[in-house]
C-alpha cells in the first residue's frame, strides 16, 4: 500500500476514493474519524488519507487526482433535453427525471 492523497476533509477524500474506483484502482481511506481529535493530535495526522492497495497504479491514480483538481468549476445551469428541468451546470444527471445531461452537441448555458 502507497499513500497517493492527503485530504482537506472526509468529503473529500471520497470524491478522491471514488474517482480511484471508476479507473479500477483500488484504494482506502485512512483518518477517517481522526479530525475529532485534532488539536490533541498534530493537524496533519487528523487529515483523512487515501492509500492505493497495489503500487503500481500509483502513476495511474495520481494522473486521475491531477486531473481532478485541475478541473475548472463549471457555474451556470443547463437545462434537461428530456424534461426541460433547469439543473446546476455541473450535474450529469437531471435532478427531475434523471435523464443524462451530457449530450454530443454542446451544452447551452444559461
Amino acid at each position: 500500500m502507497k499513500k497517493i492523497y492527503s485530504a482537506n476533509n472526509l468529503m473529500e477524500a471520497q470524491i478522491v476514493l471514488d474517482l480511484l474506483a471508476h479507473a479500477y484502482i483500488p484504494a482506502q481511506i485512512f483518518n477517517q474519524y481522526a479530525q475529532g481529535m485534532a488539536g490533541e493530535i498534530p493537524v496533519h495526522h487528523a487529515c483523512p488519507e487515501v492509500w492505493i492497495k497495489r503500487d503500481e497504479d500509483y502513476e495511474r491514480g495520481k494522473h486521475v487526482i491531477e486531473t481532478y483538481e485541475n478541473t475548472p468549476v463549471t457555474i451556470g445551469n443547463v437545462q434537461c433535453p428530456s424534461c426541460g428541468e433547469e439543473n446546476p451546470a455541473n450535474f450529469q444527471l437531471c435532478w427531475k427525471c434523471g435523464g443524462g445531461l451530457e449530450t454530443a452537441g454542446n451544452r447551452q448555458l444559461t
